[in-house]
């Protein structure tokens, strides 16, 4: 499939639009892909939980476990589900809270630079083959649309907050995700 981003919106995913962003610093573009991955309850897939969290809906009474974010305001700019269904919940010229206290290649704050990806995923549980050709996909059209973003600027949550952050974990097969980014005419 062919993925079209059009004023800062990815036209094959649906929208829905979280309050928790800000506008980019002045000058700052695009220039890191960041992926994490995400799943509400823990190990619980296919709910509109994750939705409703990035969105400020949540239910805390809902779950146990959502005791524990109860006070987070987070968002991501994209969530790529199981099946390959795509939200996103942030423009992709505006700054999405999804890095937290980060830095990349010398850079701290993260957040004003990168584009964040969420797989409905854990660290642990491999990811599903929609998952691998929807990110490969959105990564060439993000990579083709924005020129400050290269194939080489591609990171984990880990590798920019080490020690805080393990997604998107041992399960993500790297050289699978940029195998199929290559097959898009990406070398990353």
């Amino acid at each position: 499939m062919d993925y079209t981003v059009e004023q800062g919106w990815l036209q094959q995913a649906r929208r829905a639009p979280s309050p928790n962003w800000e506008h980019r610093p002045p000058g700052c573009r695009p220039e890191l892909l960041l992926i994490h991955n995400i799943s509400l309850p823990p190990g619980c897939y296919g709910g509109d939980c994750i939705e409703r969290f990035f969105t400020n809906c949540l239910d805390w009474d809902e779950h146990p476990f959502f005791e524990e974010i109860r006070d987070v305001a987070v968002s991501a700019h994209l969530l790529v589900r199981r099946d390959g269904e795509l939200v996103q919940f942030v423009d992709f010229d505006a700054r999405a809270w999804h890095a937290g206290q980060s830095s990349w290649r010398g850079r701290d704050n993260c957040n004003d630079f990168s584009i964040g990806i969420e797989l409905e995923g854990t660290d642990d549980d491999p990811y599903t083959d929609a998952q691998y050709t929807a990110l490969a996909g959105v990564s060439a059209a993000l990579i083709d649309h924005y020129p400050s973003l290269d194939g080489g600027d591609i990171a984990g949550h880990s590798d920019v907050a080490p020690g805080r952050k393990t997604d998107p974990g041992p399960a993500f097969d790297w050289g699978r995700y940029r195998r199929t980014l290559a097959d898009s005419g990406v070398h990353a």
